[in-house]
């Protein structure tokens, strides 16, 4: 892969795959080395995340198709291996701490399982990584919690300017639900899912 040729994105924005059980199988040792590979990158790449998670769950029966967006993933850190993220220093140590969440609902081929992810933005750099109505407002509110948390333990730190923190959502429905007090009453289901978590919230506190 030293000679491969690089690209600038991890994997295709509309890539779905499966077990693919028709498929060509592929050396297992060799895709689990590139999946424990990408892994470690994770902790301080976030951009590698997703295509890490997504081929993770087909270590056991790989097939070529899972084998091509892992490498699709390795042409991409060829391309990125000398970036990373920066964390700029002021003297008043100001930032805005800002959070990112979006969903894939029943994204998942094989068993149609729902995917979310969530990442901070504070200080240029991000800091933490993990649609229907209901699956994104229960995400937007799991993110929520982690914002109020991550918020305290950068308070504990002494960045106790924060500005209101804004969680960003690309679901227009969600943002008509938090909005509208009238329309809670209809999404009971959704409003005892987060009273458990503002409970835990303050169990912490």
């Amino acid at each position: 892969m030293m000679e491969c040729n690089s690209v600038n994105n991890p994997i295709a924005q509309v890539v779905k795959i499966d077990k693919d059980p028709q498929g060509n199988a592929v050396d297992e040792t060799l895709f689990k080395q590139i999946v424990g590979n990408l892994m470690y990158l994770t902790a301080t790449r976030p951009d590698l995340m997703f295509v890490t998670s997504l081929i993770s769950g087909y270590m056991a029966k790989p097939t070529e198709v899972h084998m091509q967006v892992a490498k699709k993933a390795l042409r991409y850190v060829k391309l990125t291996a000398q970036l990373g993220i920066h964390y700029q220093r002021t003297a008043e140590m100001k930032g805005e701490l800002m959070s990112y969440t979006n969903s894939d609902y029943v994204g998942d081929m094989d068993d149609r399982r729902s995917t979310s992810g969530y990442v901070f933005i504070f200080s240029s750099g991000a800091i933490v990584t993990l649609s229907t109505t209901e699956a994104e407002f229960v995400a937007a509110a799991f993110y929520t919690y982690q914002t109020i948390w991550i918020k305290r333990v950068l308070e504990d730190l002494g960045y106790n300017k924060l500005n209101c923190i804004g969680i960003k959502c690309d679901n227009i429905s969600t943002i008509k639900l938090s909005k509208n007090p009238v329309m809670h009453g209809r999404s009971k289901h959704i409003n005892v899912r987060t009273m458990l978590g503002l409970k835990n919230i303050t169990e912490l506190n």
